[in-house]
């Protein structure tokens, strides 16, 4: 099946919405960074919650 080559982003339905430009590629995020700062967040959540409880 041959297909137009089409320079607007199909998802968009609105009229308006099809003359933004399509929306930029994320960055890609260090491979271990997610990580640490899961490590992080989940280290401050839990003595922010013991420590709560203690006091």
């Amino acid at each position: 099946m041959q297909r137009r080559l089409v320079l607007t982003n199909e998802g968009a339905g609105h009229p308006f919405r099809r003359t933004l430009p399509p929306p930029a590629a994320m960055p890609e995020a260090k491979v271990g960074d997610h990580d640490v700062r899961l490590f992080l967040l989940s280290f401050a959540a839990f003595f922010i919650t013991f420590s709560t409880m203690i006091f």
